[in-house]
């Protein structure tokens, strides 16, 4: 805990997503409460903290031009995020860093996907912008580009069916099999996933049409498409190798498929 923090009377909040831990420093007790209400589900306190962020809020003349696109570096041993809203360093080494951001839910969102996104990109995991859900015990994975039906096939889900994203999809790699996480980054439905896990039966790329029905895609075009819609942010031409080659391993042990879909609840019947 921090000084300002501690005398504050503020104690860190602990997210566990896909397994990480980050605790988040802030000394400001409204934005601790947008904290605490945004990330409820994913907040634990049995989980040691693996990563720590400092969180300090500024203003918006401080941010400086509040237009500015992302950029994520690599510098010596350190990361440096910076975006309008927000300017961060992080260090894997140590697992520590700092967030300058103003008083935004996206800000901290932001800097929590790409951090997510470097930790998996070393462990042969990634995001991949998708919804997904637990069903039966297994994940299941449905992605594309904008207005493919990722909402939709995610309020479509059966009774039965677990969300666990319906905007990005938290992939990990143990022991050579891909798993499926939880995560609270919520998309059009505002609504977080289950922090809960299961092993990836299957992706499918996601197509409106008349009908429902699936089609097999060679490996070429899977790996497009995963590759396509895989959320990484760094400028950093070994870690883009790394990622790459995260994403031919996926596609050599998870099937892909095309889920072309008439967009009502009837989909879910051959999904499997």
């Amino acid at each position: 805990m921090t000084a300002a923090s501690a005398i504050a009377g503020i104690k860190p909040l602990t997210l566990e997503i896909g397994g990480t831990a980050v605790a988040l420093h802030t000394d400001d007790p409204e934005f601790h409460r947008l904290l605490v209400q945004r990330y409820n589900g994913f907040i634990t306190s049995s989980q040691p903290q693996q990563l720590e962020l400092e969180v300090e809020l500024i203003k918006p003349v401080a941010v400086g031009d509040l237009d500015r696109d992302l950029e994520v570096t690599l510098r010596g041993q350190d990361w440096f995020l910076q975006r309008g809203d927000f300017h961060a360093r992080w260090n894997p080494a140590s697992g520590q860093g700092i967030v300058r951001q103003l008083s935004s839910p996206y800000a901290i969102d932001s800097v929590l996907r790409i951090i997510h996104s470097l930790v998996l990109a070393d462990q042969g995991g990634f995001l991949l912008h998708a919804a997904s859900a637990l069903r039966g015990c297994r994940a299941f994975l449905f992605t594309g580009i904008s207005g493919a039906g990722k909402t939709t096939i995610a309020r479509l889900a059966p009774a039965e069916a677990t969300l666990l994203s319906d905007e990005i999809s938290y992939v990990v790699r143990k022991e050579g099999k891909y798993f499926a996480c939880g995560t609270p980054f919520s998309g059009e439905l505002a609504r977080a996933g289950q922090n809960v896990s299961a092993p990836i039966q299957s992706v499918f790329l996601l197509n409106k049409g008349p009908d429902n029905r699936t089609e097999d895609i060679d490996r070429s075009e899977a790996l497009r498409s995963i590759l396509r819609n895989m959320l990484f942010f760094a400028q950093d031409q070994s870690l883009v190798r790394r990622v790459f080659d995260s994403a031919c391993e996926f596609v050599n042990q998870v099937p892909v498929r095309r889920l072309t879909f008439f967009p009502d609840e009837r989909v879910w019947n051959i999904i499997a």
